[in-house]
């Protein structure tokens, strides 16, 4: 069976595929080449980018873990978001994201975390934050989080694709930084 499909929309789609395996062939040499592991955190992706890092052999030795938070407790619960935060900002939010990745550096033995969390529909969506709205963070490399609010266009696996192929080319930029 070919889970790869010719759907532009689907991270499995060919030329997605592509892209993404040279995506993590870069973060993976820079890693190791610093000698510094990854840590993921993702919500609305479900653990998308972590399972790309660990399709490769010997990603241990540049990956550290992978969590999903896709409820608003785990976030609390496995990296520590702050309630107060959820309650205002909202899971879907800039401020979110930021602690997502401070948690997974501070819960794990990674010096680069990268953090997603969004509304890829096909409901969640309001009038403030539409449905392809996608909060991003980074954090490890500098003395703050860095974040990122993008939208994408599409149904659901097309935002969950865009977000996993956005999030990977930022870490990477994160490591020139």
């Amino acid at each position: 069976m070919n889970i790869f499909s010719s759907d532009s929309s689907s991270i499995y789609s060919e030329q997605n595929h592509t892209r993404l395996i040279e995506l993590v062939n870069e973060l993976s040499s820079i890693l190791l080449e610093r000698q510094l592991k990854m840590v993921t955190v993702e919500s609305c992706t479900g653990g998308q980018v972590a399972a790309l890092c660990t399709d490769f052999a010997g990603s241990s030795a540049w990956f550290d873990r992978g969590f999903v938070t896709y409820s608003d407790q785990s976030k609390i619960e496995m990296v520590g978001v702050k309630p107060s935060t959820l309650a205002m900002h909202g899971a879907v939010s800039e401020s979110v994201a930021a602690e997502m990745a401070i948690g997974g550096i501070a819960h794990s033995e990674a010096q680069l975390a990268l953090s997603i969390t969004g509304i890829a529909g096909p409901g969640g969506g309001s009038e403030r934050k539409p449905v392809g709205t996608v909060c991003f963070g980074w954090a490890g490399l500098s003395a703050q989080a860095q974040t990122l609010q993008k939208h994408f266009p599409g149904d659901r696996k097309a935002v969950r694709a865009q977000s996993v192929i956005f999030a990977l080319t930022e870490a990477r930029k994160q490591l020139e930084l």
